[in-house]
């Protein structure tokens, strides 16, 4: 089975990609290895699936549609897991040209590649990000989600909105997926738990903000990559109890379905900087900040659908997950 994973030299690209070599799938990877962040970090992930000989990489921005297109022509995909994106809350606020081009545009391209070449599932990455101004926790599938608070979440809710369209008229099973606070091993930079480890053991000063006074469903990228493989195989099928006069935003008359997947059990994150300095064996310096344009105080996953269609909760602890990160860090980094 060949199976397309764009976003492949990102953070849960990379790890998605490695245990579907190891599972002995033929993975066709696709990213524009972009400046966002490092290019070295996703040139030496690459290095990795590189090895494998069931491992092919397409260096293509999205949005060249002939490219994709013939990609599509030429390594009859079964599988979609699209992953590439314009991601970050924060810098959407600085470069919002950047999400539209890669989140609109590129899934776009992708979405009219499945509609022309029959595949059999797209599952694609959205994100908690889109409950924005929801107080109502934990964040349910079946809440709407009609106030975000940042560019990005817009993008990610729109994706979610062009893949219904896309079910509803052309029949292409799609499940999007809403990733609470990925973290772990060769994760990104950007990100609070990697920067905050790089200025800990660097004796600089981490910001925290909202003074502190915030919770975060942190959720470690071998549960998401767990959840991913097992809904691959399960396409969504038309739910015939759907309801037009009281309608479910998590699933539809079309073969759509949406799931949250968190470790559904939020951390203060004075609690996260406090379990970090242990593990780094360092006290932060700190210094507190009122709440950013875009944040949200709290993310908590209510993965009822997911246990109930899968049987699957992540299990990974915060204390076993950053014991890792800070790990493979050290190492990493030297």
């Amino acid at each position: 089975m060949n199976i397309l994973v764009t976003g492949a030299a990102g953070f849960i690209g990379f790890h998605l990609a490695k245990q579907l070599l190891a599972l002995d799938y033929h993975v066709i990877g696709v990213d524009n290895v972009n400046e966002y962040y490092d290019v070295l970090l996703k040139k030496d992930r690459l290095k990795i699936l590189e090895k494998h000989p069931q491992f092919e990489f397409y260096k293509i921005d999205l949005a060249e549609r002939e490219k994709i297109n013939q990609l599509f022509v030429d390594k009859a995909i079964h599988i979609v897991i699209h992953l590439a994106a314009q991601a970050g809350v924060r810098y959407s606020l600085h470069a919002p040209h950047s999400y539209v081009h890669s989140n609109l545009v590129g899934f776009m391209t992708i979405l009219e590649a499945c509609r022309h070449h029959k595949v059999k599932h797209l599952i694609y990455a959205s994100s908690s990000s889109v409950y924005g101004a929801n107080t109502i926790i934990p964040f349910s599938t079946k809440d709407s989600v009609d106030h975000p608070v940042s560019l990005y979440a817009a993008t990610k809710k729109a994706n979610e909105l062009m893949a219904h369209t896309y079910s509803h008229l052309y029949n292409i099973p799609t499940t999007g997926l809403r990733f609470f606070t990925v973290y772990g091993p060769w994760g990104r930079p950007d990100m609070a738990y990697y920067s905050f480890t790089k200025d800990i053991l660097n004796g600089n000063t981490i910001k925290v903000f909202n003074n502190g006074d915030m919770h975060r469903d942190f959720t470690f990228i071998d549960d998401i990559v767990e959840g991913i493989i097992r809904l691959m195989d399960l396409p969504p099928t038309y739910n015939k109890n759907w309801d037009r006069n009281n309608p479910d935003p998590g699933s539809s008359f079309a073969p759509y379905k949406i799931y949250n997947i968190g470790n559904h059990n939020p951390v203060k994150l004075m609690d996260f900087v406090r379990l970090l300095e242990k593990l780094i064996g360092k006290k932060a310096k700190i210094e507190f900040l009122p709440m950013q344009p875009g944040d949200v105080k709290v993310t908590y996953a209510d993965i009822t659908n997911l246990q109930k269609d899968i049987g699957y909760t992540p299990t990974t602890t915060l204390e076993i997950g950053l014991a890792q990160f800070v790990d493979w860090y050290k190492q990493y980094h030297q």
